[in-house]
């Protein structure tokens, strides 16, 4: 038999799910409409901002204006993501719309061939590849990986920057920077995440030779070099709103102003943050609040799993705490600024970073011996029993937002 090349696989795979979660949106969920505007109806509420900032260009007021008009102050989302619509549009002459919706599921298709290639490299079996997969499929968030959202992009830049800094050679270099400039482009937490290559060399060299900092940096230049290029798309962003108004927090002025987002850095610590009510369908902000409180548990979780000297496996730590460092910014971060609006679209933020530990939860029980049949049966009834939970919460939100609904 020939073997097939590394990466055929895993993107096949990435490219059937990628269709199926189109499928399964325009086909099943959306508005009963010819085909080409059930299509469109993936563009929804922060997607005509997108479309606002490709057909318009960056445009603000100083101060920005107090509340949200696109016309007036749009400079409220980072630049990769409409960036790269732009490109798509005109190479291909689609309206905006449809750029944006073709950037994203490209993207999404990115997204999944990495995790599959991470599972090729790491060994995982068959079984506990179709487990993360439809845990990460059933979240209630993962539509938002083909609407015309920035999520996709950022996702498939972050997995491709661990990915590619985890691997030899200088072109493996080139591309794990290239994925970081994207990655930080896309989102402002991205910044932070560029720290990966840092937090895995702590932990492969030990945390002591901190204590000597010159020589600590001589002997990680590589992974500092990475992590500083990787933080410049956001860094470039910033400058740039610098050098053309004069303030390079316009975005953060533009959040606050716009949308009243004031960080609480201490949300995550006070335990009257934490809601444990089971929201109801038709509260979105109840939802986000319960996501919240069930990602502080998943960590929790992910941390005992890994200190308990009964079930912690050493093999892969350093790269599974540079995951779970990227997993807790993205969660510290985004409760930190959505605390002062009741938690709101933290359903569709958190996203990422649960992604994150479903990767991190494959690298660590791939090491175990295969378990007992009426544990894996457990487990399978389990997952299956989540899967269909979450796909049937995730299919009534898509129904939502096709139809202009606020969902995250």
């Amino acid at each position: 038999m020939i073997r097939l090349p590394r990466f055929l696989m895993p993107l096949v795979a990435g490219c059937v799910i990628t269709i199926l979660q189109v499928l399964m949106a325009v086909a099943l969920l959306a508005p009963e409409e010819p085909i080409n505007e059930r299509y469109s109806a993936l563009v929804q509420h922060d997607s005509y901002w997108f479309m606002n900032i490709i057909d318009r260009g960056y445009q603000t007021i100083i101060p920005p204006i107090d509340h949200k008009v696109m016309e007036v102050s749009n400079v409220a989302f980072f630049p990769a993501y409409p960036a790269f619509a732009v490109l798509l549009r005109n190479v291909f002459n689609v309206s905006t719309g449809t750029a944006l919706l073709i950037t994203a599921q490209l993207a999404a298709w990115g997204f999944w061939t990495y995790f599959f290639l991470f599972c090729r490299r790491w060994k995982v079996a068959p079984s506990l590849q179709i487990c993360g997969t439809l845990l990460i499929l059933a979240n209630p968030a993962a539509f938002f990986l083909v609407a015309a959202y920035s999520e996709s992009l950022f996702l498939m830049a972050l997995l491709g920057f661990i990915y590619w800094s985890t691997t030899e050679g200088r072109t493996a270099k080139a591309l794990a920077a290239t994925h970081g400039l994207v990655m930080s482009a896309t989102r402002i937490v991205g910044i932070v995440c560029a720290a990966f290559p840092l937090v895995r060399s702590a932990f492969q060299t030990g945390w002591r030779g901190l204590l000597k900092p010159r020589k600590w940096f001589r002997e990680n230049e590589a992974a500092v070099g990475l992590t500083f290029v990787a933080a410049c798309g956001g860094i470039v962003f910033f400058v740039l709103c610098q050098l053309r108004w004069g303030h390079w927090d316009l975005y953060m002025r533009t959040q606050a102003a716009g949308w009243g987002i004031v960080p609480d850095y201490l949300a995550v610590f006070r335990p009257e943050t934490y809601r444990w009510l089971v929201p109801a369908l038709n509260n979105p902000t109840e939802a986000s609040q319960l996501s919240m409180t069930l990602g502080a548990l998943l960590l929790v979780a992910i941390a005992v799993c890994e200190l308990v000297p009964a079930i912690r496996r050493c093999a892969g730590l350093p790269l599974r705490a540079g995951i779970y460092f990227c997993a807790a910014t993205i969660y510290y971060l985004s409760v930190s600024g959505v605390a002062c609006v009741d938690m709101e679209s933290m359903l569709r933020y958190e996203f990422s970073a649960y992604v994150l530990i479903v990767l991190a939860l494959l690298n660590f029980l791939r090491q175990f011996r295969t378990p007992p049949v009426w544990l894996r049966a457990f487990g399978a009834a389990a997952v299956a029993f989540v899967s269909a939970a979450g796909l049937c919460l995730q299919g009534w939100y898509v129904w939502n937002f096709t139809r202009g609904h606020w969902v995250a």
